[in-house]
């Protein structure tokens, strides 16, 4: 507890787009955070790398010893550099020394949640990492706090904006993947290297921090099935509209009873066809949703910008306000509940359904053949599209609900068959089934 309103000490560690903000923000807001708190905020300290191209902040602040500030009088570390190392020494030793930490990491977070909690239980430090998924959505809060009382079955969101940005252009325009991603760069939209994005990494450490704090369970990012957004082609996209259907790169969440009764969890990234009538089917641009159904609350929607620099830093001064008043009254913010150790449900045995292209011999028997390789594989068909072209045809058939192996399988067989020249697109479907 601090008495008497003495200042609660704040060390920064980086000053990128998002430190640079805190910085701002910290400075503007002074005298609304003091009456907020119940004491000043004092900022001790700033590391960076390179202290010369950060002629906007005051010299006085600027370090290149991080480790200097972690050791010294801040009752509060802010972490906004990423990555894993050093930060992952860092913050450990911080939570050590019984100093709380704010983060946005979330690829530390995503692989050593367990490690940073158990270092702030030790120590009685507070762990807060709101701006760590979806930017400046109030997401992470309610699903620690307000939904505690609740039992989530299911969260689905987007998550990462340049690859809603990316796919919402290629729904808008037509355009191909390659030439999209190289407008994304250009409008600032996607880094230099968009591999973290793109690929679904991102994405995946997202979800991972998602499903462990919805389920009580530790799930790290090489938990989570992942798959990107580079193999999404133009006609995949047509295909979709002509469907009633957009497509979404979705980070998707599920708690699951199995046959035998047990719960597991499914935890999944991976472009998918959804109904253009589905609440996340609107989110446009490099804004973030998630779609979270509870059983007593019923279904909630998250939307807002996901990324950038205010933004990000909204969300970095929420839990640095929850944290300082935890110091000033003698609180404790929300520990890790890992309680419920559910098993990680393998990509295989989860239950999806498939949009599944094929380029086909136009001639009599066709269907019944590809129709028969489903059957043999347990997999109903839901709906079936044939155009005839010259010498060939276009055969579309979507599926219902069934575990992910018997898709692939099943897919795998056909792809085999005499009367099938190409399997030219295979994509999942979420959301109401036609």
């Amino acid at each position: 507890m601090t008495n008497g309103g003495e200042p609660i000490k704040v060390a920064l560690l980086g000053c990128g787009t998002v430190g640079t903000e805190v910085v701002r923000l910290l400075r503007e807001q002074a005298e609304d955070l003091t009456a907020r708190i119940g004491a000043p905020v004092e900022l001790t300290g700033i590391a960076v790398r390179r202290p010369h191209k950060h002629t906007d902040v005051p010299a006085e602040l600027l370090t290149t010893d991080a480790a200097a500030l972690v050791n010294g009088d801040a009752d509060v570390i802010v972490e906004v550099i990423g990555g894993i190392d050093p930060v992952r020494g860092l913050l450990g030793t911080a939570l050590t020394n019984g100093k709380s930490v704010v983060t946005a990491n979330k690829a530390l977070l995503a692989e050593h949640g367990a490690e940073l909690y158990a270092a702030a239980d030790a120590s009685g430090a507070d762990l807060y990492f709101e701006a760590a998924v979806a930017g400046a959505i109030p997401l992470l809060r309610p699903l620690r706090e307000s939904l505690a009382g609740d039992q989530i079955t299911r969260v689905m969101g987007i998550v990462n904006g340049t690859t809603n940005y990316i796919l919402s252009a290629m729904d808008a325009t037509g355009a191909g993947y390659g030439e999209t991603l190289e407008e994304a760069s250009r409008l600032g939209y996607a880094e230099a290297d968009p591999t973290a994005d793109v690929d679904g990494f991102d994405a995946a450490a997202k979800a991972a921090i998602l499903a462990s704090l919805s389920f009580h369970t530790r799930v790290t990012a090489s938990d989570v099935y992942r798959e990107g957004i580079a193999s999404v082609t133009a006609s995949d996209i047509a295909a979709a509209r002509l469907l009633g259907r957009t497509v979404k790169l979705l980070a998707i969440c599920e708690r699951v009873v199995g046959e035998d009764g047990a719960d597991s969890v499914s935890v999944r990234v991976h472009p998918a066809m959804i109904p253009r009538t589905h609440q996340l089917a609107s989110v446009n641009g490099a804004f973030n949703a998630v779609y979270v159904e509870a059983a007593a609350a019923g279904q909630l929607m998250f939307y807002g910008p996901g990324a950038g620099g205010a933004p990000t830093a909204s969300a970095v001064l929420g839990d640095l306000v929850a944290v300082a008043r935890n110091k000033v009254l003698g609180g404790r913010g929300p520990r890790e509940s890992a309680y419920a150790q559910l098993p990680v449900r393998p990509m295989g045995e989860t239950l999806t359904a498939y949009h599944i292209s094929l380029e086909v011999e136009d001639q009599p028997g066709v269907l019944t053949q590809v129709a028969a390789m489903f059957a043999e594989h347990g997999v109903s068909i839901a709906a079936v599209r044939q155009e005839g072209r010259e010498g060939s045809a276009n055969l579309v058939v979507v599926t219902h609900m069934a575990p992910d192996e018997a898709l692939r399988s099943t897919v795998e067989k056909i792809a085999g068959l005499p009367i099938v020249r190409e399997v030219a697109a295979v994509m999942r479907v979420e959301g109401e089934q036609l």
